[in-house]
């Protein structure tokens, strides 16, 4: 077993499964054997407001809290949160962001303005990156909620979480008539990070 402490950030907007998300990730970790933390922050989750959570695991934990520039991965549901949780990150970091735009407050009230270049400033930011379109992926499968289950199943490849330990944490975590979903949902972001990877050039 690893005996150095893996950290994970998981952003996003309420709504969004962040907080199942954060669930599955830590009875995975524990279902393979890890000591786990996890800190959540919810700020105005009810009202689309931004949420991060952070989960790390190892034979021992101490803190759930993660240091900025030291997680191995950072996931996250909305294109904008990837952003603003980027200093989280450590160098050569994996980075796995859904395409989805979910307006803030500040947007549509007409405080703020949402980046046209979003993506670009993505692509920049995060060397090692899968773009996923999830919410397609999931609405594929039947439902659109399960978005968040195609960037953990992505995420995981990032990971070094045996598959069964995530499955049963599905299991675990998902309401009985959701699971087959989840478990389809997570099976596409892990198709769907393979294929990046191999599209990816190798570094020069």
């Amino acid at each position: 077993m690893n005996n150095s402490t893996t950290n994970v950030v998981l952003a996003g907007v309420g709504g969004q499964g962040i907080l199942l998300a954060s669930e599955i990730m830590a009875r995975a970790a524990m279902a393979a054997g890890f000591d786990v933390k996890t800190n959540e922050v919810h700020g105005m989750a009810q009202r689309g407001g931004s949420v991060i959570a952070q989960i790390r695991y190892a034979t021992k934990v101490n803190s759930p809290l993660v240091a900025l520039g030291t997680a191995q991965v950072l996931g996250s549901l909305e294109k904008i949160e990837s952003l603003r949780y980027a200093e989280y990150l450590a160098p050569g970091g994996l980075a796995v962001v859904s395409t989805q735009i979910v307006v803030p407050l500040t947007v549509s009230s007409g405080q703020a303005q949402y980046p046209e270049d979003a993506e670009d400033r993505i692509r920049r930011t995060f060397p090692r990156l899968i773009y996923v379109d999830a919410v397609k992926l999931a609405g594929e499968l039947g439902n659109i909620k399960a978005s968040n289950l195609v960037v953990m199943g992505a995420l995981s490849t990032g990971l070094d979480l045996p598959l069964t330990a995530w499955q049963e944490a599905i299991r675990a975590a998902v309401k009985p008539r959701f699971v087959d979903l989840n478990l389809k949902a997570f099976t596409a972001g892990v198709a769907c990070a393979d294929t990046t990877a191999a599209q990816t050039p190798p570094p020069a």
